[in-house]
Order: C-alpha cells, then structure tokens, then sequence
C-alpha cells in the first residue's frame, strides 16, 4: 500500500537518549529516527524534529507542510513552549493528523485536545504486554492477527483518564493482572488522533514489526482527507430572502 504524499513529521524530545546510556543502547540514533525509517520505507514523505531545535522544530512552516504529526514525550513535557502547543493544537482543528505515542498521554498537547488529565497507573517491571484487536475491522488493524505480544514493556493500568474513544483499536493486558485502553481513536475539530500506548524508552519496542505495522496504518488513517473546508462566522444566505 504506497503512502506518497503523506508528508509525516517524527517529533521526539531527544533528551533520553543524550542523558540515559540504557536508553542509546538501544535507540542510538534517537526514538524519533527508530519511528521515521520504516515510515520511509513504506513511502510516507518524513522528517523528524526535536525538542532543543528552534521552535521545537515545529515552526509555523513545518507544521503547514504536515499532514501527520507524531508525538513522543517523556522527561521534558513542561519544556514544551505553550505558543508552540496552541499552534499544534490549530493545526489539528485545521485538519492534520495527530498520533500520540506511550508517555505522550501526559503532553500538553494531548492534554489540551483532550481536556482531562490523561492520568493512568504506571509501573517499570519490564513485563510481557499483550494487545488484543478488539476492533479488526478497523483501518489500523489491518494486517495484523487477533493479538500480538511484547516481551518487555512498562505497564500502564485503568482507569485512564480521557474522554470516551471514538474507536477503541487494541486493549492491553499486563502480566501483573492490569489491562489498559491501548489504542483510542478521537476526532477533534477536522482533524483525527490516534493515542498508541507502548514504546517505553528502554525497550526496543519501536522496532518491533507489529508496532511498526499500528504506526504505519495509523498515519495513513488519520491523515487528511481534503474534503470540503468547513466555513465558519457570519453567511449570507444562499437563497432569496
């Protein structure tokens, strides 16, 4: 399935990997270039930012030329730049794409689109994690059996404090007994988000060809679908009044 003219901006913090020697063991050329290359390889249009660059690397420019906005955070999530955020934010309400992966539930980002705390249980046991497809009809399902498992993963438990999901993809259960709304669906404004709940910083997680199959279907579902642009304020009537 070719994916030309999807234009996807890879946007990381980049701070784990400059801080943590466990974490550049494993993602040596950062989370952000682990996500980008096989969005490359199945033909997505793809650059990476990062926070410490001018703008975060999200100028007002980049952000026009984006269809799809991937987002992972972590450590740094209030080093986010609030003008920044209110400009990603319009974006999404103008029609881009947004997917939020792992701790990325606590950026301001999502925060704001979803207007609730986004808070959740949490615990770092490196333990299996198995996401069931609980709705295999689903775009972002397609190629992919009725579950696949990760071997070491951080757990993330319920309640998890965001609004109903449009669409629930995948559910995760945890070895420790803990299951998690793992894949959430929302629309906000004209723009469609995607939350994909693993990827912690010192598993390989990224790399995995399941995950990578989710990332890939997801830019593509919630990609823009240029339809008819929404005309909002005062109208002057189409008929004879």
């Amino acid at each position: 399935m070719v994916s030309v003219g999807i234009r996807v901006t890879v946007w990381n913090e980049f701070r784990h990997e400059k801080s943590d020697e466990a974490v550049r063991a494993v993602y040596p050329d950062g989370i952000h270039e682990a996500i980008a290359a096989p969005l490359r390889d199945a033909s997505f249009e793809v650059r990476t930012a990062t926070l410490d660059e001018p703008e975060h690397g999200l100028s007002q420019d980049v952000l026009d030329a984006t269809d799809v906005l991937v987002w992972w955070g972590h450590m740094a999530h209030g080093d986010v730049e609030d003008e920044v955020v209110k400009r990603v934010v319009q974006r999404v309400w103008d029609g881009m794409g947004l997917i939020v992966l792992h701790s990325g539930h606590f950026s301001k980002v999502f925060k704001t689109l979803m207007g609730t705390s986004c808070d959740l249980k949490w615990r770092e046991a490196g333990e299996k994690e198995r996401l069931w497809v609980v709705n295999p009809s689903h775009p972002i399902a397609h190629g992919l059996d009725s579950y696949f498992e990760l071997p070491h993963e951080e757990m993330y438990g319920e309640h998890f404090d965001i609004p109903d999901p449009d669409e629930l993809v995948f559910v995760s259960w945890f070895q420790g007994g803990e299951v998690f709304r793992s894949g959430c669906t929302f629309h906000r404004g004209n723009g469609k988000i995607f939350y994909f709940r693993p990827g912690h910083e010192t598993h390989p997680t990224y790399f995995d060809k399941n995950v990578r199959k989710v990332i890939e279907n997801a830019a593509r579902y919630v990609a823009p679908i240029h339809g008819a642009k929404p005309v909002y304020g005062n109208a002057k009537p189409l008929e004879v009044l």
